[in-house]
C-alpha cells in the first residue's frame, strides 16, 4: 500500500509543477526570448517548480529501490492524463472527446500494466 501512496504522490507532484511551469510559461507571452529568460527569475511558481521536481526525483529513486521499475514507470502515463484534466480546470484549456477517449485508453493500459506486473 506504501508503493501505490508514493506513486500516487510523485504522480500528482509532477502534474503539480507542470502546472506551475504552464503558469511561469503565460507570464512570458509577449516578451522576447531573453527578457523573457530573464524574468523567471522573478517567478516564485518556478521555483516551487523546481523544488517540486527535485522532491518528485528523490522521492522516485526511493520508490525504485522498492518497486519494479516495469510496474512503477507506467504511474507516469498516469500523469499524461492528469496534467491535461488539470489543465482543463485550473486554465480553461480544451478538452475533447476523443482526449477523453484517448485517457480512457491510457488508464487501460496502466492498469494492464499494473495487473501484469502483480501476477509476475
Amino acid at each position: 500500500m506504501a508503493n501505490i501512496v508514493s506513486l500516487l504522490i510523485f504522480t500528482t507532484t509532477l502534474a503539480v509543477g507542470q502546472l506551475l511551469f504552464k503558469q511561469v510559461g503565460l507570464s512570458l507571452r509577449g516578451r522576447p526570448l531573453v527578457s523573457g529568460m530573464l524574468s523567471i527569475t522573478q517567478e516564485p511558481a518556478f521555483y516551487l517548480a523546481l523544488v517540486l521536481y527535485g522532491f518528485a526525483t528523490l522521492l522516485w529513486i526511493w520508490i525504485l529501490a522498492r518497486v519494479p521499475l516495469m510496474q512503477a514507470y507506467p504511474w507516469v502515463a498516469i500523469g499524461i492524463a492528469l496534467v491535461p484534466l488539470l489543465s482543463w480546470f485550473v486554465f480553461d484549456e480544451r478538452v475533447t472527446p476523443v482526449f477523453w477517449l484517448g485517457i480512457a485508453f491510457i488508464m487501460a493500459g496502466v492498469l494492464l500494466t499494473q495487473l501484469g506486473a502483480s501476477t509476475r
